[in-house]
């Protein structure tokens, strides 16, 4: 499997994961934070970078493609499976 396809399951994982700590923080499952929608999307945003800074470190810059590379492989596919599982979760 290429860099490509690896990096797009790695984002796509990490989505799931983002979904549902988005889920949590703007259902007010926290009783500390209540419901924040704005707090939810900053948390899948900080977990987007994250997880882009640590693909870059494990299949090095070069091989990532730079900023055209991770919008592709890792933005694009984290961003529409958060979504979808964010929905998912919220449909529960």
């Amino acid at each position: 499997m290429d860099v490509d396809g690896k990096m797009a399951i790695i984002h796509a994982v990490a989505a799931i994961l983002a979904a549902y700590v988005s889920f949590m923080l703007s259902n007010g499952s926290i009783p500390a934070i209540g419901q924040n929608q704005a707090l939810a999307a900053l948390a899948g945003v900080v977990i987007l970078i994250i997880v882009g800074n640590l693909s870059e470190r494990i299949f090095g810059k070069e091989e990532v493609g730079g900023t055209k590379g991770w919008l592709w492989s890792g933005i694009v596919p984290f961003v529409f499976v958060w979504f979808i599982s964010w929905t998912i979760f919220i449909n529960l």
